[in-house]
């Protein structure tokens, strides 16, 4: 049986493993507490929560929500980076980090309910960011409307440049 404050902490954890899209295992051995504090600064920014939690802890609170697969990520000082708004922006932020610092390395991530691997995190910090695909969906539906205009609007453009030539002949 846990101590209460290890089921306040594995409470705690289950609660955000439910409410946030994903989260991100991470390996923090060898920054210095100048760079964690740091690390920790840029990824409140970006809206993620980023916590040191025992392994054990961590297993517990996803065995209570039926999240597996983490067992073996679940090696030496693990880090959790939850993304509450945005599920790439734990993966982006923390593949910025490793590009940065050199001494993360990402573990493992946990996207909805399933444990995914630090290939597929890194593939997920590849995508691009909301507001961009967003960008590309409306482009592909304005597309086919556009064409329909420019298609609508070439009778009307050649008779305006054909008069214009014929304009240009008078004049010559």
């Amino acid at each position: 049986m846990p101590t209460p404050q290890k089921a306040q902490i594995i409470e705690q954890t289950r609660m955000e493993l439910e409410e946030a899209p994903s989260a991100v295992l991470a390996n923090y051995r060898g920054l210095t507490v100048q760079q964690l504090n740091l690390l920790r600064e840029n990824l409140r920014k970006g809206g993620v929560t980023f916590r040191v939690i025992k392994n054990t802890l961590i297993k517990r609170a996803a065995d209570e929500i039926g999240i597996t697969g983490l067992d073996t990520y679940l090696e030496g000082p693990t880090a959790v980076a939850f993304s509450h708004d945005d599920p790439v922006a734990a993966a982006k932020l923390l593949a910025g980090a490793v590009r940065e610092f050199r001494k993360i390395e990402i573990k493992a991530g946990i996207l909805g309910s399933r444990a995914i691997s630090a290939d597929e995190v890194r593939e997920l910090a590849d995508l691009p960011s909301r507001e961009a695909m967003l960008g590309r969906l409306v482009g592909t539906f304005n597309a086919p409307i556009q064409q329909l205009v420019w298609v609508l609007n070439a009778p009307i453009t050649n008779l305006a440049r054909a008069l214009d030539q014929v304009r240009q002949q008078r004049e010559a």
